[in-house]
């Protein structure tokens, strides 16, 4: 996806999701003339095996390698994420202040309960690594995310323990510009996280509530109006 802007869009999938989920926006932005990257985070897009031994700083290195790739190619970058990878994005923007903007749809943003880690806990004592997972969580019947089966617990335990708490008290040192979307109806990370992530951020935010769309937003019913309105965002924010 190569192109002579000098603007780049880095497009990041979710936990135990692939590229695939965040397809469309790579595809907007690359027929809108950006540059873009699309990585394939590690342990992910093969078979759950491979993601039980990955960990945060594994994900956040391929997505500090992606973003060196698209650096190279353009002088902006606006980041773009669906859940774990609005986590993600968030993350970047803490480590390269210069990135014009962020796009976080259902992101993932505050500590979870100590019943819920102590439940994780108990299952991985048990030998448990992996429980049904909730992938393809999508209203619209006629789409599909494409993800694992099952969700892996010791690499979920590191998403939740060692990515989402170093970050859920910084959002206030962020101060490029932030777009959320957020679906009134997700099974899988709860509104409150957008809700949280807008009420501590340290710059402009413009948030919009998704009234037709489930926890994968990016492949649902208003996955046209996302990938529309993130296009006007980033032309907004590389503009000046």
């Amino acid at each position: 996806m190569a192109n002579d802007s000098s603007v780049g869009v880095l497009c990041l999938h979710g936990f135990t999701g692939n590229p695939s989920s965040v397809r469309g926006l790579a595809f907007a932005a690359d027929a809108a003339g950006y540059h873009v990257e699309l990585p394939l985070l590690p342990g992910h897009g093969t078979h759950v095996d491979d993601i039980l031994t990955t960990t945060w700083a594994d994900w956040t290195g391929e997505v500090g390698d992606a973003y060196a790739r698209l650096a190279d190619r353009c002088d902006r970058v606006v980041v773009a994420g669906l859940s774990m990878g609005a986590s993600l994005a968030l993350w970047l923007g803490m480590q390269q202040p210069d990135v014009a903007g962020l796009v976080c749809i259902n992101p993932l943003t505050s500590t979870r309960t100590p019943d819920e880690l102590a439940m994780i806990d108990e299952f991985i004592e048990d030998g448990i690594t992996v429980v049904p997972g909730a992938g393809s969580d999508i209203a619209d019947p006629d789409a599909v995310e494409i993800a694992y089966e099952g969700t892996p617990l010791v690499a979920l335990r590191s998403l939740i323990c060692d990515g989402v708490p170093s970050l859920s008290d910084r959002y206030g040192e962020l101060s490029m510009p932030l777009r959320i979307f957020t679906s009134r109806l997700d099974h899988v990370v709860p509104p409150t996280d957008s809700e949280f992530l807008a009420a501590t951020y340290g710059g402009s935010v413009e948030h919009t509530w998704l009234e037709r769309s489930y926890h994968v937003a990016t492949r649902d019913y208003d996955r046209d109006l996302i990938a529309r309105e993130m296009l006007v965002f980033v032309e907004r924010v590389t503009s000046s």
